[in-house]
């Protein structure tokens, strides 16, 4: 009891100053002033036409930001003007700062990216594929004799730490395991944790043979990696996140769980409609316990700013190493051969994907603004960034109502201010 007292009374204790952000002219480090302001244009664009409440925007080069600015409003009904200070439901921006902590245990050599699962969670050894196959063949197989299209059999490896980190895992990846996560989601107790509920994921079939496909796992190929960070580190996932992460990095609004104080802090979330923006309510991700490594943080733009800027400098930002730049480099490089291609309204060529991220491959053919060598990801909610090392860029844009179009225009206004 006294170790969980003073564990509390650390956690409360720490955030108390926040990071300054180093900034620079833009012509300092090859942008226009002027250009920049295109930003801001092609937000209010939107805004005005109700299809986003309001942003907060980022842009930093050579680690200086040049472009920070709040928005639009963060609540229409009262009228709230967007802070550069809100804080924001990251959902799935969430899954890159989950890779970083895997990586971390990995360069610790307390486990291997090619570990099963299985190591550190016994409920996923032998696990089984759900398949469609002619009738006459399945017999041959474990599964309902009449009646259903579906059965199982026995996957031909094991999943493998780095088939969750880059969804080719095959767990609840869009097919009918997804809904029967749906259900155990459904029956999960307010006071459950990742240790409570992610095993019950590993009696689940898959969706298809490990590392034979690429397929989006929303929840739980990133909630089974906080687990094995649990078990890896012995701390609980928020208890690492912040003592391993957090602090080193000067992240004090990113957690989990927003202190009461702070509830006024938050951007609503909408969602279009055909007459304007609507309130739209939070999926079931996370709980007071449940630390969801999927979509379970809240953060600013400043505070996500610093975690992006870590790894456009290599792993390091500060003084703070965080990751060796070889491990940086793994993370922002193809690791799924042509996989991701055309996935979840990716375009059919010219990106890949990394360890928790999208990769860009040639922009040429991606059709897309953002240089090649980016890595980023985005969220359920509309958060948005991205970091290149090459150009030493960092871009952010955060908004909570998603929509790929605004990406795209605020990646064209981040590129044409680029003049050096």
């Amino acid at each position: 009891m006294k170790a969980a007292r003073i564990t509390l009374s650390l956690a409360l204790a720490w955030p108390l100053v926040a990071a300054t952000l180093p900034t620079a002219k833009p012509e300092d480090v090859g942008l226009s002033t002027d250009r920049l302001k295109r930003i801001h244009e092609v937000v209010m664009r939107r805004v005005e036409a109700r299809e986003l409440s309001g942003a907060v925007t980022l842009v930093a080069r050579k680690g200086k930001v040049v472009h920070y600015e709040a928005h639009g409003l963060m609540d229409i009904d009262a009228k709230k003007p967007m802070a550069k200070d809100a804080l924001f439901r990251l959902a799935s921006s969430s899954k890159p700062v989950t890779a970083v902590a895997i990586l971390m245990l990995m360069e610790e050599g307390k486990l291997k990216l090619t570990d099963p699962v299985g190591k550190y969670i016994p409920e996923f050894k032998n696990s089984r594929v759900m398949i469609d196959a002619p009738r006459a063949a399945r017999p041959m197989a474990d599964g309902p004799a009449s009646g259903e299209p579906k059965y199982t059999v026995p996957a031909d490896r094991d999943i493998e730490i780095i088939d969750l980190l880059t969804h080719t895992s095959g767990l609840a990846s869009g097919g009918v395991t997804s809904q029967e996560v749906a259900k155990l989601l459904k029956e999960r107790k307010p006071t459950d944790t990742l240790a409570d509920f992610i095993p019950r994921l590993g009696a689940l079939p898959l969706d298809f043979q490990p590392g034979t496909a690429w397929r989006y796992s929303g929840l739980a190929a990133f909630d089974t990696l906080g687990r094995i960070v649990e078990i890896v580190s012995g701390q609980t996932f928020d208890q690492f996140l912040r003592t391993r992460l957090f602090e080193p990095l000067g992240m004090q609004d990113t957690g989990f769980n927003t202190p009461e104080k702070d509830e006024a802090r938050k951007a609503v979330i909408y969602r279009r409609t055909p007459a304007g923006l609507e309130k739209s309510g939070t999926l079931p991700i996370g709980s007071p316990s449940y630390f969801s490594g999927a979509g379970g943080l809240t953060s600013t733009v400043a505070d996500y700013f610093q975690f992006a800027q870590m790894l456009a400098n290599g792993g390091v930002l500060n003084g703070k190493r965080i990751l060796s730049p070889w491990t940086v480099s793994l993370m922002m490089r193809n690791n799924v051969g042509d996989l991701f291609k055309g996935q979840i309204g990716r375009p059919p060529q010219g990106v890949g994907f990394g360890l928790g991220g999208e990769v860009v491959l040639n922009n040429a053919e991606a059709r897309m603004r953002k240089p090649d060598g980016s890595y980023g990801w985005d969220g359920a909610y509309g958060t948005y960034w991205w970091v290149n090392r090459r150009e030493q860029m960092v871009a952010i844009m955060f908004v909570q109502t998603p929509g790929r179009a605004q990406q795209y225009d605020f990646d064209n206004a981040v590129s044409q201010a680029v003049v050096e």
